[in-house]
């Protein structure tokens, strides 16, 4: 294939999809795809036997949940606009409102359907303000236990996501017991429990264990069904980003451009100030890997590599499902990475290309 494109490996995928499954079984909690960080529908088949479903952030991923990714469907905005809820409603099984006004407003157009109400605890484990759910006059979620139990009668459950990009199980565990110190009245009158994503306990050290039995603990306690909504974790390590060599510069460092662009293609990296990450990063050789895009600071990262880069040079950047794709963008139109999956017999299979088309048509 030319290159860039996003090479999802299945049999990458099929270790953390094997996690999630013991889990649910040791656990007795169901694990939900979240879209909001991976929506590459092409890899649902192999997924969906071993999630219970998919939750969203918008109406456009709870439709591609109830399209695409069999079992439930939860749908979660942070608002839900009124010429959009009777869609939102007609493609979920549960509706998750994010603040009581929202409840309260679509109280009659959602009599019937399965309620709940996102829960701001208070604590969290982001190390980035920008994503913090917790963070000082967070719009995410309500916060008052008082507030929350006069409208406990009018929703069967309540989603806390408080963790992002936590594999600590021992603050995991902390989080939880001030959750339920705080929340436990409330928590005993639900049916179920949303403890959203942010959880790497798909990690090779995570104690996994210990991590089933809190979650089965938690739910034999208050009677309700847990459910967990891994992102990262159900696909962290399955992808790379392949990218080509197309020029070499020097000035003061080896610097080397390739056919894509962090701005465009790995945005998150660039909104968080991360490198991307190639394997190994050893040799004598140091070189900076930049984008082809005009913004200046269009660079992936300095690497190590056993000899000098020259232009036709393949790289592959590892790690790169979670937040790339659903991401990705056509700044300065650069040539949208195209989709590949490598299937379990080792054979690639391409998915998708984009085209000038595709650019012209996300513009007027």
């Amino acid at each position: 294939m030319q290159t860039p494109y996003y090479l999802i490996d299945k049999s990458r995928l099929l270790a953390n999809m094997e996690k999630i499954a013991w889990l649910r079984e040791a656990s007795g909690a169901k694990s939900l795809l979240a879209l909001k960080c991976f929506a590459t529908w092409s890899a649902f088949d192999i997924m969906a036997d071993y999630m219970d479903g998919s939750t969203s952030s918008s109406l456009f991923e709870v439709r591609l949940g109830r399209e695409k990714f069999p079992g439930e469907t939860h749908a979660y905005s942070v608002a839900y606009a009124d010429d959009e809820i009777a869609d939102v409603l007609a493609h979920s099984d549960k509706i998750i409102f994010n603040s009581i006004g929202q409840l309260t407003k679509f109280k009659d157009a959602s009599a019937g359907h399965i309620r709940g109400l996102r829960v701001n605890p208070g604590v969290s484990t982001s190390e980035f303000d920008l994503a913090d759910p917790a963070r000082p006059f967070s719009r995410l979620g309500e916060h008052d236990p008082a507030d929350i139990a006069a409208v406990a009668d009018q929703i069967s459950g309540l989603m806390f996501h408080n963790n992002c990009e936590n594999d600590d199980f021992a603050r995991f565990d902390e989080m939880l017991r001030l959750i339920e110190d705080r929340f436990g009245a409330i928590i005993h009158k639900m049916d179920w429990i949303s403890l959203g994503g942010g959880i790497h306990f798909t990690g090779a050290d995570y104690p996994l264990v210990d991590f089933a039995a809190r979650l089965k603990s938690f739910a034999d306690t208050y009677g309700v069904q847990v459910y967990l909504e891994p992102g990262e974790a159900a696909i962290t390590g399955t992808a790379t980003l392949e990218v080509t060599v197309l020029d070499t510069m020097f000035n003061g460092k080896n610097l080397a451009i390739v056919d894509s662009s962090i701005e465009a293609h790995l945005l998150d990296l660039l909104i968080y100030r991360e490198s991307a990450k190639i394997t190994p990063n050893t040799g004598n050789h140091e070189w900076m890997i930049c984008g082809k895009s005009c913004l200046a600071g269009d660079i992936f990262g300095e690497f190590r590599f056993d000899a000098p880069l020259k232009a036709g040079d393949r790289l592959s950047f590892q790690d790169t499902a979670g937040y790339t794709m659903v991401k990705k963008n056509w700044f300065n139109g650069v040539r949208m990475p195209g989709i590949a999956i490598r299937e379990l017999d080792g054979s690639i299979r391409k998915v998708k290309e984009f085209t000038y088309d595709d650019f012209a048509a996300a513009l007027s």
